[in-house]
């Protein structure tokens, strides 16, 4: 293969990876119109279209799809061959690509940020927020980070926090007008505010547990969202009960008596975030490196991100 037909197909699994012609070249390093017409050189030297795109989206064709699951593999391979080599040095160096919740972005990996830059300056972070449980394979990622009930399988995984418990809330004034819940049952006569799943577009059912008796139900009411900024600053305002992780706007609200805790003995506890990686990928120092600084195992001091 020469050198113009290897970098033509790098740049192709690179813009498939990334669903995105501007990203992929970001990572490869070159102009968005250098990379275009890599792309048309590659589909003009094979006779077939590879990629469908719009203004805002590109997808592989049907055989751009073959092609990109024949390939893919072998360029992962040789990357992970690459970071091998130099991990049997000490240069911690090279790009790091993580996909993350918003949560365990803004948690976890922002306050630490500069300290990890400071002892790793040679690592660049390239940190994808999703809340849409991707492929992080498939996505060409280095690692993840998720709830540890939603990994994704064969992974090697690396808890990041402790178990967490959801706390059902609603507002002082919620409660005047309306009464407090005793049971889960009784929600179905509440007004509650619903969280939808990312990528899925699921309605996440709401879970409790008392006394080793778990119940799961659906529940209605005014608002649907995918994002706490939304439905906490809802509970907030008196629209219904809430039924989420404990992040800062609900602490908050708990602290200064704007929120208040319902169905106190029938809260759930659910796993903890986890920082994940394919088990067929070696694991490069940078990435090494990345884990200890957010387990605050290179010299910070641990805090409590959940």
């Amino acid at each position: 293969m020469r050198g113009s037909e290897f970098a033509e197909l790098k740049a192709f699994v690179a813009v498939v990876d990334r669903a995105s012609f501007a990203r992929a070249a970001d990572h490869l390093g070159i102009s968005r119109s250098a990379l275009s017409q890599v792309i048309r050189q590659l589909e003009s030297r094979l006779g077939v279209r590879l990629l469908n795109r719009t203004t805002r989206s590109v997808s592989p064709t049907e055989p751009g799809r073959r092609l990109h699951e024949r390939i893919a593999p072998m360029f992962r391979e040789m990357d992970d061959a690459v970071a091998q080599a130099v991990g049997t040095t000490t240069r911690t160096a090279g790009t790091l690509r993580i996909n993350t919740l918003s949560m365990a972005a803004k948690k976890i990996i922002a306050p630490r940020l500069g300290r990890f830059h400071k002892t790793h300056p040679d690592v660049v972070l390239d940190i994808v927020i999703d809340d849409g449980l991707s492929d992080i394979v498939a996505g060409g990622f280095d690692a993840g980070i998720r709830v540890g009930e939603r990994l994704q399988k064969d992974m090697i995984a690396v808890r990041l926090t402790p178990d967490v418990r959801l706390l059902a809330v609603a507002s002082p004034d919620y409660l005047s007008r309306c009464g407090e819940p005793k049971t889960p049952a009784d929600l179905h006569r509440h007004a509650c505010l619903n969280w939808r799943f990312p990528g899925s577009g699921k309605i996440a059912r709401w879970g409790f547990l008392k006394k080793g008796k778990k119940i799961e139900t659906l529940v209605e009411g005014p608002l649907i969202s995918n994002h706490q900024d939304i439905v906490v600053p809802a509970a907030l305002q008196g629209l219904g009960i809430l039924y989420a992780y404990n992040d800062d706007g609900i602490a908050e609200g708990l602290e200064r008596g704007r929120l208040k805790r319902v169905l106190v003995d029938w809260a759930l506890t659910m796993p903890g975030l986890f920082l994940y990686y394919s088990n067929r990928r070696h694991v490069q120092p940078a990435l090494r490196a990345f884990i200890d600084c957010l387990l605050d195992r290179d010299g910070g001091k641990r805090r409590n991100a959940t």
